[in-house]
């Protein structure tokens, strides 16, 4: 159950002629009934196609679930279990990696936009050395459209942490994206990477501090 202070909101878009809306909808009612959600919406598509549009609506049933937006047919347990990770701290670090490794990019683009804070999200993916090669190329493509913003910025010590990993593929992500931070303090955990046991973290982290001192001119 939900053990969060305030349940979450949640806002259902369905269609008339959707085979999988009634029975997600009849799911999240029994949610607000247990006092799990806060508040629950519903949205006809077809009559409210503006704010289909306004939220990137592709298909029917879509669900937004606190920062969680969800595509598709969920059944009961799925759905209680996402209502559930909205209380986690590792509930965003689980919602990104599931949309990253399903190619769900877009989505999670603009779940930092709306929660810069969810850049957090990010490192324990990154050092995890499990994660998926189509969730460390998301991460890269997030990276790379938000080099040199304050989110990013604000990642430069735990991206600092990552370059004294003992694994050569976390430092060379982790000397990457400090370079497209821009952000100067870099420099302190760049520098040591200059002579760093693997060479293609050393080249890295040549061109990121390239990257950096380039920012201060």
């Amino acid at each position: 159950m939900n053990t969060a202070a305030t349940p979450p909101d949640a806002r259902l878009y369905i269609g008339t002629h959707c085979p999988y809306c009634p029975g997600v909808l009849a799911a999240l009612t029994d949610q607000i009934e247990q006092g799990r959600l806060g508040r629950l919406e519903v949205v006809n598509v077809e009559q409210r196609p503006d704010l289909a549009r306004e939220a990137d609506v592709r298909g029917v049933p879509f669900l937004q679930l606190g920062p969680f937006e969800l595509e598709g047919n969920h059944s009961a347990a799925e759905l209680e279990q996402w209502i559930e990770r909205t209380a986690r701290p590792e509930g965003l670090q689980i919602y990104i990696g599931e949309m990253l490794a399903s190619g769900q990019l877009a989505r999670v683009e603009r779940l930092l936009k709306r929660q810069p804070q969810a850049f957090h999200a990010l490192v324990p993916l990154l050092s995890d050395p499990d994660s998926e090669l189509s969730v460390r190329i998301g991460i890269g493509a997030l990276m790379e459209t938000f080099a040199g913003s304050a989110a990013l910025q604000a990642l430069v010590p735990e991206l600092g942490a990552l370059t004294r990993s003992a694994d050569a593929r976390t430092r060379n992500d982790a000397a990457y994206y400090l370079g497209l931070s821009r952000a100067p303090e870099a420099r302190a955990w760049l520098e040591p990477l200059r002579d760093d046991p693997d060479p293609e973290v050393r080249e890295t982290a040549v061109e990121a501090l390239a990257e950096v001192s380039g920012n201060d001119r």
